[in-house]
């Protein structure tokens, strides 16, 4: 429909509006997402939107083998298909890049890695050969003719069985199977245990699931011949982290790479580890000497994107008859899958929060991370954190149930007190602020926790199961790169950082650029709102630049969004360019009012005397800054423009691996009600409770849509997603017909209550929110258990599915049921359950 130029709203006639009508501040104001017209209504731009002139379509064989030998490949046929442009093989890709850069420590580290398979598979859906064609499908129909020979390996797929001396190795080249061995020791575990009433123990398994992002990865990839730079478009979370990536590998000058963002339709971790795909899709282009594209299909990502990392640990907790909580003795093995990419940095991030929300002082990890014939890992939404946590709160509940004691009391008893803050643990950790016990308190009466215990009581009675489950879990969030130097000192990062650009131009209209990355957590709005809050304006005079452009967005290194770390630091990117603005932009009020630049503040889009109540609105600053030059300040140079890059104080490692690993610790109490069914194993959610606690809160909307979203990824892990290998290494739930992703329809109703403790050492109080997916993993977990008590079945496991909770039903029903017997008229003795058959 064509609109006349009347009927275009005019952004100064909505910015006088906006200003007439709409209060400051605005941090803290629960404002709708400026995003959220352009996504609902359709006006989104993702990666599958990008279509540039002769644009050819990439498709990508797999191994279907967990492990084996490539004798030989032939494309011949595939190459006479009509529409086949070219194929890449691995063979190729070996002569023309490097292996991928490693952060492991030798041996693990002489692993080679490239795009395609070269020599051997290691997992079932690693990439090994790939066509480019004028349509994807006749790209996908080119694979059929695509003959590979290949030589089946053994396999291993348990971390601790690819530790034995007989297990087949994953790369030869490593000569080993394990990536990472570390021990971490605090205190005197040792005297703990000889102090202890009792030690408990315990196996538990973490398992393996991930993320399922609305959009998967996608690329499309273009060198331009002339210029000699390099542009891939992308969904990725962290694209100036791939740079270096991409630049090795494949021998290309960095600072002719371009990578561009626009929407992404979710990340959660997963779009961080895409660098392999970014490099074949690029030397596709190059090949082909056209511009290609490469949509990953659902099967492809779950079978071969990332997963989350599976850990299985050997717990002892010794304890007082009270319930206190001595320490901790843990040996864990990490499953990293067949290529280690991100890791290990996986095998140091869960010390970010070493003792949970718990006192003991007294801690012994020995952690394993060890490569097997799976889908590699990734980061994943509380990665690493969430296993070592959920072993905690388990832990917890085991303690409370072995002392006979109610899981709240041991809760209280250890939790670290908020007169204690700021808190330093074993491991380093410097917890930012906080009130557990108030947050457990809170949830305990928003769940109606003690009248559930009477309607459990009485339920039992009646062969009803109920069960209760609570979980407190931490959010780490801001994240020291230092902490990659305890796997390997020779690691060139450490500490953290982030950018922000603002200008003003010479009509007083604010733009602001970011070096983060969206995948759909509002950086648009909140940068708008702590901006507006600068300048006493309207967000929406603000406009913040949707997706990220290396050639046009301000970056470091850093930047991007993970680890809960956008609204801490870009908080602090956003604060310092404003302040260096506003500095300047004083001075020139000041010279036009002939006053001191020291008592100018900004309101209502004015520059402000204090004293006098004089005033210049801001596109006047703008004016002269740009093009009234001749009235600056003597000395001034023209325009109106600041970048900022913020950083937190962190420092190394010591000797005995003590260091912040990350800046704010935000936390969550949930409380999880549930009813079992003991005839299938299957059980639901009666009530489900949170109290979360982020710190100063910019946005109270947008932090109530990353709890539910944060708890809805916990609730769909805790029961119903899993990644199941078969004995032949085929995964089992690589489509959603067997990866169970719930729908809207299955999340309960979440009752929730924010508190807001400020942050002690980040920008404005704010604390990262987000990654508390691990909390629901915990408080399930705890809930189940409890629901079966009466029969003494224990949980070990973090995903609860109905078959294995049944299969444990029928199990303790065969164990305890009356072995009677009876005498047949001929004397003979025969069992009552054969009699009954």
């Amino acid at each position: 429909m064509v609109r006349t130029l009347s009927e275009v709203t005019s952004p100064l006639s909505t910015v006088t509006k906006q200003v007439e009508k709409e209060p400051t501040p605005w941090v803290g104001q629960p404002m709708k997402r400026k995003e959220d017209r352009r996504l609902l209504t359709g006006l989104g731009k993702f990666v599958d939107d990008v279509k540039l002139p002769r644009t050819a379509f990439a498709a990508i064989l797999r191994s279907p083998y967990a492990h084996a030998r490539i004798n030989k490949v032939d494309v011949s046929k595939a190459v006479k298909l009509n529409g086949v442009i070219c194929t890449l093989t691995g063979e190729e890709v070996a002569k023309l890049t490097d292996p991928f850069l490693q952060i492991s420590s030798a041996p693990a580290n002489r692993v080679k890695d490239y795009c395609l398979a070269v020599g051997k598979v290691h997992f079932v859906g690693e990439p090994v050969v790939a066509v480019v064609a004028e349509t994807r499908n006749v790209a996908e129909d080119a694979l059929e003719l695509v003959e590979v020979e290949y030589e089946v390996l053994d396999h291993v797929l348990d971390a601790r069985e690819a530790l034995e001396t007989n297990a087949p190795i994953i790369h030869e080249e490593a000569n080993t199977n394990l990536v990472f061995r570390g021990k971490w020791d605090y205190g005197d575990i040792e005297a703990a245990m000889r102090e202890a009433d009792k030690v408990v123990k315990k196996t538990l398994h973490f398992h393996r699931f991930s993320s399922t992002p609305i959009e998967n990865n996608a690329f499309v990839a273009h060198f331009d011949d002339a210029t000699g730079f390099l542009t891939i478009y992308c969904n990725n979370q962290m694209p100036m982290f791939c740079i270096p990536w991409i630049s090795f590998s494949m021998r290309f000058p960095s600072n002719r790479i371009r990578m561009i963002t626009g929407d992404i339709g979710g990340g959660f971790g997963t779009k961080i580890i895409s660098y392999p795909y970014m490099v074949l899709v690029s030397l596709l282009a190059m090949k082909s000497g056209r511009p290609v594209k490469w949509i990953e299909e659902r099967t492809e990502h779950l079978l071969a994107a990332t997963h989350g990392n599976e850990r299985m640990f050997e717990v002892e907790i010794p304890v007082k008859k009270d319930g206190t909580i001595l320490g901790f003795k843990v040996k864990a093995w990490d499953d990293c899958g067949a290529y280690t990419r991100y890791e290990p940095a996986g095998a140091t991030i869960w010390a970010q929060v070493t003792p949970g929300c718990y006192r003991f002082k007294n801690f012994q990890m020995e952690f394993l991370q060890v490569m097997t014939n799976k889908c590699p890992v990734g980061p994943n939404r509380g990665y690493s954190r969430m296993q070592h946590l959920w072993m905690l709160e388990r832990s917890v509940d085991i303690v409370a149930r072995e002392l006979g004691l109610e899981p709240t009391e041991v809760r209280l008893k250890n939790f670290i007190r908020a007169d204690e803050m700021p808190y330093v643990t074993p491991s380093g950790g410097i917890y930012d602020g906080g009130n557990y016990s108030e947050s457990l308190q809170k949830v305990l009466k928003l769940v109606d926790y003690w009248n559930w215990r009477k309607e459990q009581a009485n339920g039992r009675s009646k062969g009803r199961l109920i069960g209760i489950g609570l979980s407190t879990i931490l959010d780490s969030g801001t994240n020291n790169f230092g902490q990659v130097k305890i796997t390997n000192p020779e690691n060139p990062f450490s500490g953290n950082s982030e950018v922000a650009r603002i200008s003003i131009d010479g009509l007083g209209g604010i733009q602001v650029a970011l070096g983060m990355v969206s995948q759909g957590q509002g950086h648009e709005t909140f940068a708008s709102q702590i901006v507006a809050d600068e300048f006493g304006v309207s967000p929406e005079q603000v406009v913040v630049l949707m997706g990220f452009d290396s050639t046009v967005n301000p970056y470091s290194h850093q930047s991007g969004a993970y680890a809960s770390r956008c609204a801490v630091m870009g908080t602090g990117a956003l604060l310092g360019a404003a302040e260096k603005i506003k500095v300047k932009a004083a001075k020139i009020a000041a010279h036009v009012m002939k006053t001191d630049p020291e008592n100018i503040e900004f309101k209502e889009g004015h520059a402000v005397d204090r004293d006098s109540g004089k005033k210049v609105p801001l596109w006047q600053i703008g004016n002269i800054a740009w093009v009234n030059n001749v009235l600056l300040p003597e000395g001034m140079e023209p325009g109106l423009v600041a970048i900022h890059f913020w950083k937190p104080n962190f420092t190394l490692p010591d000797e005995k691996w003590r260091l912040n690993q990350t800046l704010t610790y935000s936390y969550q109490s949930h409380a999880a009600v549930i009813e079992l069914d003991p005839e299938t194993g299957k059980f639901k959610i009666l009530k489900y409770a949170i109290v979360d606690d982020c710190g100063r809160q910019i946005n109270p909307m947008i932090v109530e849509g990353q709890v539910h979203g944060a708890a809805a990824h916990g609730i769909g892990a805790a029961m119903y997603e899993n990644f199941e290998y078969g004995a032949d290494g085929q995964l089992q739930s690589s489509t959603f017909v067997d990866y169970l992703v719930p729908t809207a329809l299955d999340i309960p109703d979440l009752l929730t209550e924010s508190m807001e403790t400020p942050s002690l050492f980040a920008p404005r109080g704010v604390k990262g929110v987000g990654e508390g997916g691990g909390t629901p993993l915990a408080a399930i977990a705890n809930a189940v258990e409890d629901a079966l008590r009466p029969m003494g079945i224990e949980v070990t496991e973090s995903h609860q599915n109905p078959q294995r909770i049944y299969a444990s039903i029928a199990a303790r029903r065969e164990t305890t049921a009356p072995k009677t017997s009876q005498h047949d008229v001929g004397g003979r003795t025969t069992d009552s359950r054969r009699k009954r058959r």
